[in-house]
């Protein structure tokens, strides 16, 4: 008796740590969702796929762009960060380390301004490159206001996450695997990518999850340096319909479309966490 009252006891006391957890993501994600999900229903005369249908019809491509921009943003930031997290586990170098965490302290909405500034025509980027005889100021490009700029921005933004989780894994692999693998004559790039990253893979694949749905919805930066013309972020659309044409049903079907579309990624870190 005095053992199944300890079971229940440890039941209940674990019931009881995990329960705040549990209400924060029922509060702000489960309970929201659910009125997105309905809301996305809601039309005119009553409630039927009228909103889905909406967006099919003009903003599919945008959908896409959307997915594209997140996946091409993700395999940029996760090739450089996998090549600089393996750097600084050779080289550890606090001031190096400490410049790119700062991005995790800035907020979106700034680094979308500061990327403006930096990749316009007349920005600090051409600047530099005119002293250098690379660009004509009177002709200059602009990454400002086009897709590459909005990658640029994303990958920025989210390199300190990915470094964070990928050094903290590469530390812990014990040196004698890098020892052996310099033994054999590999260099310090093939053993980053053929030693360091594969044994770091669990942390590599947390970093892309997360970092994905970051950017699926990312508003601020395509916002502030994407353009009028042509394919929009999902998120723009999402703004545009609630606040321009407060058309709510399809703003909530942008919305369910796109946790759908992120939902994959969040299974398989959920499958990746429970494993462990």
């Amino acid at each position: 008796m005095t053992t199944f009252l300890q079971r229940q006891l440890h039941r209940i006391a674990g019931t009881a740590l995990v329960l705040p957890a549990i209400l924060v993501v029922a509060v702000l994600f489960v309970y929201p969702f659910l009125l997105s999900f309905i809301g996305s229903f809601r039309v005119e005369d009553g409630y039927g796929l009228g909103n889905y249908a909406e967006v099919w019809e003009l903003y599919r491509t945008d959908l896409l762009y959307t997915v594209w921009i997140s996946l091409v943003s993700l395999t940029v930031l996760l090739v450089f960060g996998v090549v600089l997290g393996g750097f600084l586990r050779f080289h550890a170098n606090g001031f190096i380390e400490f410049l790119f965490k700062v991005p995790l302290f800035i907020p979106f909405v700034v680094v979308g301004h500061a990327m403006r500034v930096f990749l316009a025509p007349n920005g600090i980027l051409n600047a530099v490159l005119s002293l250098l005889g690379i660009v004509d100021l009177e002709h200059a490009p602009s990454l400002a206001f086009s897709s590459t700029g909005i990658v640029i921005a994303l990958v920025w933004k989210d390199l300190a996450l990915a470094l964070l989780l990928m050094m903290g894994a590469f530390r812990g692999i014990d040196n004698s695997y890098i020892e052996a693998a310099r033994n054999v004559g590999a260099g310090s790039l093939k053993i980053i990518f053929t030693v360091l990253a594969p044994m770091a893979k669990g942390a590599i694949a947390v970093s892309a999850v997360l970092i994905f749905t970051s950017m699926m919805g990312s508003f601020s930066i395509p916002m502030m340096l994407g353009t009028s013309e042509g394919p929009q972020m999902a998120m723009v659309d999402l703004y545009y319909q609630l606040i321009y044409q407060n058309n709510a049903g399809t703003a909530n079907a942008i919305g369910v479309i796109s946790y759908l579309i992120s939902m994959g990624a969040a299974i398989y870190y959920i499958r990746l966490v429970t494993k462990k």
